[in-house]
């Protein structure tokens, strides 16, 4: 990625924190709206923004390679789609959630493990996606009711996956050597900061 590339996906970072933020002050019972179908909504529409944000930061990363298919960039905005598209210009698009140890080796600062569970997985992905879309609408009376005690359940549970995936995570990018590392928030200032590590020769 390029300079301007590395600051545009730290804006998209900084936008999914607000974003989660905005979530997490609705889940707090003092702070719903007067009627609970509308305080899950409005959470079911700030985690579908989230995730179209993870997918255009999947764009951004891989723009480059992207634009040789396909340059419309200003019209994609369904993440489902996006996120499909990319997959075939790079297989490793999807960020990859990891945490950082102490290393014992002197030369190594921290070392990078990946996250095996609890993260959310591209499959999972989709399916949120979608069930967040599905709340979008008003019921239609000859038609299933929404069941909003499952997303009462479960919005904390995506909440924890997307913060699972994000947190630390690496970014693969097709023909690219370099690695790239971003956290989502530094103690110095609060702040999305990524890092570009090069391979030794």
């Amino acid at each position: 990625m390029q300079g301007n590339d590395i600051s545009l996906y730290c804006d998209l970072m900084e936008e999914i924190k607000r974003r989660i933020t905005v979530i997490q002050f609705f889940s707090a019972k003092e702070n719903a709206t007067p009627y609970k179908a509308t305080t899950i909504e409005t959470m079911c529409l700030q985690l579908r923004k989230v995730l179209e944000l993870i997918a255009l930061g999947s764009l951004v990363a891989n723009k480059k390679e992207f634009s040789k298919f396909n340059d419309k960039f200003e019209k994609m905005w369904n993440a489902k789609f996006i996120l499909r598209d990319i997959k075939r210009v790079n297989p490793d698009y999807y960020p990859r959630p990891v945490t950082e140890k102490e290393s014992e080796d002197p030369a190594i600062k921290n070392k990078l493990e990946d996250i095996r569970s609890g993260y959310l997985t591209p499959l999972r992905f989709v399916k949120v996606y979608e069930k967040c879309g599905a709340i979008m609408h008003a019921d239609n009376p000859f038609g299933s009711k929404v069941d909003y005690s499952y997303y009462d359940k479960n919005i904390p549970i995506w909440v924890t996956e997307i913060m699972t995936l994000l947190n630390n995570h690496n970014i693969k990018l097709v023909n690219d050597e370099n690695m790239y590392l971003v956290h989502m928030q530094e103690a110095r200032d609060n702040k999305v900061h990524a890092y570009t590590f090069a391979p030794v020769k």
